[in-house]
């Protein structure tokens, strides 16, 4: 259950609502480079390193993702721009006709396996290096193996009203 907006914002959560996050779907497959494709909309990612490069991706305790990641081993991210952040959509439930965002959207494999959206602005595929313990969140770590940009647009980015909840 996603929890209520209060009607009105406290001065910390209005500050930290607008801190910009960019819009991405963070992909892996359940099992190994052949398992069934999963994955979610993140907005939590940022590069944390250079050489080698590193990303890390906050998830709400309680999905299934990190424990999804940690058996893949892997995990990619589609960057999403004005062309492509429709796509989230399908991520949001199920379609009219029942289908699932894996049946309804074209995604590629990366280099690993890792299911990158077809029409995303850019994409990565990480090695999992680690998984840190953060308040209600975990934070992914990965090593950045793979990646492309399909086009030089700008990344969508995201402001929250709220910067303690969704």
């Amino acid at each position: 259950m996603i929890p209520r907006m209060p009607a009105e914002l406290t001065p910390l959560a209005r500050a930290l609502g607008r801190i910009p996050t960019g819009l991405y779907l963070v992909t892996t497959r359940d099992g190994g480079a052949d398992g069934a494709p999963q994955g979610f909309v993140g907005s939590f990612l940022m590069q944390v390193g250079f050489e080698p490069p590193v990303v890390c991706v906050a998830i709400k305790k309680g999905r299934p993702y990190v424990e999804q990641i940690r058996r893949n081993g892997r995990f990619g991210v589609s960057i999403l721009d004005a062309a492509s952040q429709g796509a989230m959509k399908a991520f949001f439930g199920k379609s009219p006709d029942g289908k699932g965002p894996f049946e309804t959207l074209a995604f590629e494999k990366a280099a690993h396996g890792s299911p990158v959206l077809s029409d995303a602005l850019a994409w990565i595929e990480c090695r999992l290096q680690g998984v840190h313990d953060c308040g209600d969140h975990e934070v992914v770590f990965g090593v950045v193996e793979s990646g492309a940009a399909a086009r030089d647009n700008d990344p969508a980015v995201h402001l929250r009203k709220n910067g303690l909840g969704y």
